[in-house]
């Protein structure tokens, strides 16, 4: 591996929008690392692999902080430095308010804003010593306006973009930049179980008049990793629904 080569480790990135995310960093010159919770099968492994040498995984909860720690520990192990963190792991347990049990609110916080939190943290130990890194976190349009049945998904995203500009502030002082993607309706495994009632509803409301690709996303969190004067930004991807 080329000195200059960029390292970034993707969570939540064996499929979805972290996959798109982290085959758009491969193109890009990167040595990707995507994380998952648990390990792929030998033939999921070798569809995601194909044609993309430069990708690898390693499996732990972001939620565990012993484990975020552990893996940030492996990204240097093996590859000596990291400049590039994509919080994207993020679960749901949606449910509307007064039903929702506290397991399933502390479950969805525990998973999307703890393990960013986590993974953030010992990231950014590891980016100060190199005085330079680069974190992107993947909110939600959720976070901004909340959402019916999402109390739980919405609070952890709000959370988020107040990680996202609490870490752009303290990282700037160490050259560490730290932005959010806030996405929209995309059309993703999640998504794909909406009724096709409730798709063109939804579409309706959306001004471009489509879901969102993943890889539309990805190139929103390409562009912000690229762009050295941007940080504590919060930047949607969602066909102008929330204008």
């Amino acid at each position: 591996m080329e000195a200059a080569e960029q390292v970034a480790l993707v969570t939540g990135g064996a499929k979805g929008i972290g996959l798109a995310i982290a085959k758009r960093l491969v193109k890009q010159g990167m040595t990707v690392v995507i994380n998952a919770h648990r390990e792929p099968s030998a033939e999921a492994w070798a569809e995601i692999q194909a044609g993309n040498p430069k990708l690898s995984y390693l499996v732990g909860s972001v939620a565990d902080e012993a484990e975020a720690e552990t893996m940030i520990a492996a990204v240097m192990t093996k590859f000596g430095r990291l400049d590039v963190l994509v919080n994207n792991a993020g679960i749901t347990r949606d449910k509307l308010l007064s039903r929702m049990s506290a397991a399933d609110f502390n479950a969805v916080i525990q998973t999307n804003l703890v393990g960013a939190f986590n993974m953030t943290k010992h990231a950014m130990k590891v980016m100060q010593k190199q005085r330079s890194g680069n974190i992107v976190n993947l909110a939600s349009i959720s976070g901004l306006n909340g959402n019916i049945g999402q109390a739980n998904y919405a609070a952890s995203k709000a959370g988020l973009i107040g990680l996202t500009k609490t870490a752009a502030k303290e990282g700037a002082l160490r050259g560490i930049r730290c932005n959010a993607v806030a996405p929209g309706m995309i059309a993703t495994a999640m998504t794909d179980k909406l009724s096709d009632r409730i798709k063109t509803e939804i579409t309706k409301q959306i001004p471009l008049h489509r879901f969102g690709e993943a890889d539309e996303v990805a190139q929103t969190v390409a562009f912000l990793i690229s762009n050295p004067y941007i940080t504590g930004q919060v930047i949607t991807v969602d066909g102008g629904l929330t204008i």
